[in-house]
């Protein structure tokens, strides 16, 4: 079964299957279910194509996927082109939402260590 595009998988429950849509967690995969009254561990290969069709109109009205990765992209913009501090966060590739840097920021910063056997290992010259 497709939806937005996605290959919900055959093998998974509904309730987790429809997490591989991007934009659709579990409270919200829950709450389709339960709107539509389709049993939350039913496999999307035991749906009638009624109830299939109905879950992706549902399932399409929310913004999912690229539509949703446009509009956090455009909001990333926004902020970064008014030069708003939590702009230049992301600019500088740092936590945005005021977490620590000394330590904790791994991967935003990159495996960045100050002892001298850990992190990165630079390539050899032979």
């Amino acid at each position: 079964m497709r939806i937005a595009g996605i290959t919900i998988p055959d093998e998974k429950r509904l309730e987790i299957g429809l997490t591989a849509i991007y934009g659709v967690g579990r409270p919200r995969a829950q709450s389709i279910l339960t709107d539509l009254k389709i049993e939350h561990g039913a496999r999307p290969t035991s749906l009638t194509p009624k109830q299939e069709a109905s879950l992706r109109e549902v399932v399409e009205g929310f913004m999912v996927e690229g539509e949703l990765k446009r509009e956090i992209s455009s909001n990333i913009r926004r902020l970064k082109d008014i030069k708003s501090f939590r702009g230049s966060r992301h600019l500088k590739r740092l936590p945005v939402r005021g977490q620590r840097t000394k330590t904790n920021s791994r991967t935003v910063r990159g495996n960045i260590r100050k002892t001298m056997t850990s992190g990165r290992r630079k390539l050899e010259k032979t």
